[in-house]
């Protein structure tokens, strides 16, 4: 995969997101691909770190491909250490609807990712992605939420629409 920067769009109701999401979008009500932009600069700006509201979080920047388009897409997502594998959850901030990452990495599982630790070192490589369900989905969110508490919220928001995939990514053979 090239290094090119594409953002997908986020196909987010922001109005679902709460006053804590604002700064989810810019000034103007600019897309949430304007804030991903930002946030993913930021990254390679400053090798793995990135201000608030992620700031300290360990990151991630997953390349992967679009489901329908086949183009490559960068998102910055927040990620769980856990073992030799990171977990990413499929939040959207508590969207009704599932980011279309997510529906990406469903289609094309091989992903390329820039693995920050949030102390400023990054690590690339290849990656399998794999939702995982049932006791280990339900397992790694709670660690998450015992980290990061906001994503209770965003189980909250989205109780009775859908469930927030977890996918697992591990390091490629």
């Amino acid at each position: 995969m090239g290094r090119a920067v594409l953002v997908a769009r986020g196909g987010v109701d922001r109005r679902r997101l709460g006053p804590a999401a604002a700064q989810l979008t810019r000034a103007r009500g600019r897309p949430l691909s304007d804030f991903n932009a930002k946030v993913i600069e930021e990254f390679r700006t400053n090798d793995g770190k990135v201000g608030p509201p992620f700031e300290g979080a360990p990151m991630v920047l997953v390349h992967h491909l679009g489901a329908k388009s086949g183009a490559e897409r960068v998102t910055p997502l927040v990620y769980l250490p856990d073992g030799d594998r990171i977990a990413i959850f499929a939040s959207a901030a508590g969207a009704p609807n599932h980011p279309a990452w997510y529906h990406n990495l469903k289609a094309n599982p091989r992903v390329t990712v820039d693995v920050g630790d949030g102390k400023g070192q990054v690590e690339t490589w290849t990656a399998q992605a794999e939702e995982v369900t049932g006791t280990e989905r339900d397992d790694l969110y709670a660690r998450q939420v015992a980290i990061m508490p906001g994503f209770a919220d965003y189980e909250v928001k989205t109780e009775g629409i859908r469930t927030i995939p977890v996918i697992t990514l591990t390091r490629a053979a």
